[in-house]
């Protein structure tokens, strides 16, 4: 850690709620200038988000019901981690069941942590090219659309407010500075 001075650490800890999908934990901890404070938080595996490129240039996007926010999102396709699962093995993974698009060529361009107040999220930030369309395997009850857009649409939506979500924001930024060639991507052949 590089700023020691602003670390807490962990007096006590306690689980809130344990369920199908979040894990919410309570811990005590101590402050910098050794008073006490409490802090709620979920635990998360982790997933990953791809920003899937068309050889026409146009990006695969999706519309999907968010329940929490009561709203239909446009984001790019994304997933959490299971158990065990490499970053890679889940883009993948994630890219062919919710869009039915497989990739011959990767790079993993960065991280997020969307909520850095309450969650231990992080989304590896994957691109995805040289694509080629096969069949979706949607989850069990899961629902949405696939479309696509070009990269001046999506930045039009962002601008305009149209797409709210972090994760798509921050996949838009990293899309807008590759194309502009101020970010490298170091691309990748996996092996099938």
């Amino acid at each position: 850690m590089d700023y020691p001075h602003l670390a807490e650490h962990k007096l006590s800890s306690e689980d809130i709620l344990k369920g199908n999908f979040l894990h919410a934990r309570r811990d005590v901890v101590s402050l910098p200038d050794g008073s006490q404070a409490t802090r709620e938080y979920i635990i998360h595996p982790g997933a990953v988000m791809i920003v899937a490129q068309l050889g026409d240039g146009r990006l695969v996007l999706e519309r999907q019901y968010r329940y929490p926010v009561q709203d239909v999102m446009i984001e790019f396709p994304a997933g959490k981690l299971d158990p065990g699962e490499s970053s890679l093995a889940c883009a993948q993974r994630e890219l062919l069941e919710e869009t039915g698009y497989s990739a011959r060529q990767w790079a993993r361009a960065g991280m997020l942590h969307p909520v850095i107040s309450y969650s231990t999220e992080f989304i590896d930030i994957w691109f995805a090219r040289e694509l080629s369309l096969g069949e979706r395997k949607l989850d069990a009850g899961e629902f949405l659309d696939v479309f696509t857009a070009s990269p001046a649409e999506l930045l039009d939506w962002c601008g305009k407010g149209r797409i709210t979500d972090a994760k798509t924001l921050t996949g838009a930024l990293w899309l807008q500075n590759v194309q502009s060639g101020a970010w490298a991507l170091d691309w990748q052949t996996p092996a099938l």
